[in-house]
């Protein structure tokens, strides 16, 4: 399994493949805009979901931020997502991005740190998400805003690069199949996934791979 090291190496590159991707953006006045924080810093710790293999040693191996989201939210309770929420009037796509990462997670990050951004998401629940990929480097301090968040995870960039990655399901609701990304033991479902999914292929392998087809699993299209 490939090792990646939250450095100044790795972040050349994901600027230098985010930098030549061609993304698409969606319009659509019916849907609500949305913006999420690819959040990428190191494993100071084990990701605590999935028995992800984890020792002090590999504190250096890069991670990306993925949380639990709170069961009191009214909606997608308990799921896997990125930091992430509507996008305010007057706000744009990146300042959405680093507000959500100050109220969910406590995590304070300027502008500089933005490395670049995906495709628009278009959910069923009726949003458009455009993911930001965010550079908080060596030791950032996170904290879970209780009324958002359950738990944080840190969870190692070598998971997105494991040989059964994707996980592609057919559902009777859809002609599409349904993505998901496995993480240890467990996985979490697009559009997290698909979002993720789309980070490893752009950023990390430099490849034009789009994902905005791939659906969710019913239970997320509420």
């Amino acid at each position: 399994m490939k090792e990646l090291t939250c450095n100044v190496s790795l972040k050349q590159k994901l600027v230098n493949n985010l930098s030549g991707f061609d993304r698409k953006s969606i319009l659509n006045s019916e849907l609500k805009h949305a913006a999420v924080a690819i959040v990428i810093t190191n494993c100071t710790r084990p990701a605590d979901i999935a028995k992800i293999r984890f020792n002090p040693a590999e504190r250096d191996q890069a991670a990306f931020i993925l949380t639990t989201r709170s069961h009191q939210l009214s909606s997608h309770k308990g799921q896997r997502a990125f930091p992430g929420g509507r996008i305010d009037a007057g706000e744009s796509i990146q300042q959405a991005a680093l507000r959500e990462l100050r109220e969910e997670i406590s995590l304070d990050i300027d502008e500089v740190s933005i490395l670049g951004l995906l495709d628009d998401y278009p959910t069923r629940s009726g949003y458009v998400i455009t993911p930001v990929v965010v550079w908080a480097g060596m030791d950032a301090q996170c904290k879970a805003n209780p009324d958002e968040v359950e738990k944080i995870h840190r969870v190692p960039l070598r998971e997105l690069l494991r040989e059964d990655v994707p996980i592609l399901e057919s559902i009777p609701e859809s002609d599409n199949p349904v993505l998901k990304m496995p993480i240890g033991n467990e996985w979490f479902a697009a559009p997290t996934a698909a979002i993720a999914y789309q980070f490893r292929e752009v950023a990390i392998l430099g490849k034009n791979t789009r994902v905005a087809h791939f659906e969710e699993p019913y239970f997320a299209w509420r």
